[in-house]
């Protein structure tokens, strides 16, 4: 029950940054303002984070919190194709609705630089673990290449997915995020189909 207590308390406040972020900018934002949208107190905020810079890190926390809601929507007929295109699809309008541009920038930039936990790549990721689930699934009913294996399939996706959001950065934001990738990810994903 403490460790649920403790999730739900570094949620609100992970959930209050990212919408204040976007609704005023990272500079624009203070401790202060996190901790009483996220009704919390001083002490809890810094028993979870250093400071603002370490919330940049909580992007991969909000993504998959997304990847959990979607996960219910999800119909267990629903092809595997179609799961994969309906994640990135979701994912990529809460980007373009809730991240700004430039923290999402910031993120990229640091798990280039860190030496340390590479959020975007932590396999043990609620994203990690859906993509394996759709794709051991998609393998096992026969709608996925068996070519390659369930681990290299998720890799593959997550690397296209990264290299879309990354390319709409350095192009400043100034085309549609889920518009393009609704183009390009059938294609990618193309060669995930059986022989």
């Amino acid at each position: 029950m403490a460790k649920r207590s403790q999730r739900n308390t570094r949620g609100r406040i992970v959930n209050a940054a990212w919408k204040l972020f976007y609704e005023q900018g990272y500079e624009h934002t203070t401790v202060e303002e996190i901790i009483d949208l996220s009704n919390t107190s001083k002490g809890s905020f810094y028993h979870y984070f250093d400071g603002k810079d370490a919330l940049l890190s909580t992007l991969s926390d909000l993504f998959d919190d997304k990847y959990e809601a979607l996960e219910e929507v999800m119909t267990p007929d629903m092809p595997a194709m179609e799961k994969l295109l309906f994640l990135n699809r979701e994912l990529f309008e809460t980007i373009e609705n809730t991240v700004p541009m430039e923290l999402l920038s910031q993120l990229f930039a640091t798990q280039l630089v860190t030496s340390g936990e590479k959020h975007l790549l932590d396999h043990k990721r609620t994203y990690y673990r859906l993509l394996r689930r759709i794709i051991a699934q998609g393998q096992a009913d026969g709608q996925l290449s068996t070519a390659h294996s369930v681990n290299e399939l998720s890799k593959l996706y997550a690397l296209c997915e990264r290299a879309l959001m990354y390319d709409w950065c350095l192009c400043g934001g100034d085309y549609n995020l889920r518009d393009y990738a609704a183009q390009v990810m059938p294609q990618f994903l193309s060669g995930f189909l059986p022989g």
